[in-house]
């Protein structure tokens, strides 16, 4: 058995079966998929709630390759590289577009499943394709961007494609016509500035950093639930109630909801079972102090997904990956009243 506290950044006391570190794609030739396996980067959001009776694959890949075309640059990235790197590697190269990225925690490998995105960007926009590894057929197969089926904070990699597929490697496309993306919260202010793409990173970093806990200081795995998406029927009947709830549009039809607004406006900041506690500078974010377990997790998780429901009736889902003994779990509170 090999543990795994330290290998996700929620910590949570765990081991696995077997643990292989891949540094070559290669090496996934010779690996048993038949059994329970589980895919893993720098940990940062997934949470181990049992023991996982299974290969953890722990994706090592590394490399960086940047090759100019006429108006953009396409960037190819192996997917052990650590996304925040990437970002400021790219600022120093002066290739910008990634810039609201940065800060947020995980290797580049896992950054399409999550669909990642912060302050108005997606990842969506920049991938041209992701390659990886198909169990089946035990061949390198490269995806277009349109292949990946990108939705919010979601991919083909979560569905279709999960279980049968292992990243290996992305290429993203970025223009050289640099543009800032100053739409949301904190960074609207600097529309005035005409800020370099430099100024738009060190705001999303500080902004990050003055919200979010440093996990090598307090174990945490970042924003804990997805922001919530929901009918403008369903907003006009929530905004009778809640006239500064804030949202933002998705499609003609959709707009979605602040998560960390609605547990806040609970009064569940600092809420505590066992040793997991909502974070006190941002409701969005479960810590582990230290001793948590995964039954005050999960417990934690439920009755923030009952509170919001009935105060809201809207359904919170968690954004972290949680594996259980087998596979993954979702977890889905009872909704009462």
């Amino acid at each position: 058995m090999h543990a795994l506290q330290s290998l996700h950044t929620f910590a949570l006391p765990s081991q696995c079966h077997q643990l292989v570190t891949i540094s070559d794609w290669h090496q996934l030739e010779g690996i048993d998929f038949s059994k329970p396996f589980c895919l893993l980067g720098e940990g940062s959001n997934t949470i181990f709630v049992d023991d996982f009776a299974g290969t953890v694959l722990k994706i090592a890949l590394r490399g960086i390759t940047i090759e100019e075309r006429g108006d953009n640059w396409l960037v190819e990235v192996a997917a052990g590289e650590n996304w925040h790197a990437l970002v400021i590697y790219l600022l120093e190269q002066n290739i910008a577009g990634l810039e609201n990225l940065a800060l947020i925690p995980g290797t580049v490998g896992a950054a399409p499943v999550q669909n990642i995105g912060a302050y108005g960007v997606e990842l969506a926009q920049f991938v041209e394709y992701v390659e990886g590894f198909d169990i089946a057929t035990k061949q390198c197969v490269k995806l277009s961007n349109e292949q990946c089926e990108f939705g919010y904070r979601d991919s083909v990699f979560k569905h279709a494609r999960k279980g049968c597929f292992v990243i290996t490697r992305v290429g993203l496309r970025l223009n050289k016509q640099w543009r800032p993306q100053l739409s949301y919260g904190p960074l609207q202010a600097l529309h005035e500035q005409q800020p370099t793409a430099k100024q738009v990173c060190d705001t999303v970093i500080n902004v990050r950093q003055s919200k979010l806990p440093d996990p090598q200081l307090l174990a945490n795995a970042g924003s804990f639930f997805k922001n919530p998406i929901v009918s403008n029927e369903m907003i006009a009947v929530l905004k009778q109630r809640f006239a500064n709830m804030p949202v933002y549009y998705v499609d003609p039809q959709q707009q979605k909801i602040a998560a960390g607004w609605l547990i806040e406006q609970l009064g569940l900041k600092g809420h505590q079972i066992g040793d997991i506690v909502v974070y006190q500078q941002q409701a969005l974010v479960l810590v582990n102090q230290g001793k948590g377990s995964a039954e005050d997790l999960i417990a934690m998780i439920e009755y923030i997904q009952q509170q919001v429901w009935g105060q809201f009736r809207v359904r919170l889902e968690h954004e972290v990956r949680l594996m259980g003994q087998y596979d993954e779990i979702h977890i889905q509170g009872v909704m009462n009243g």
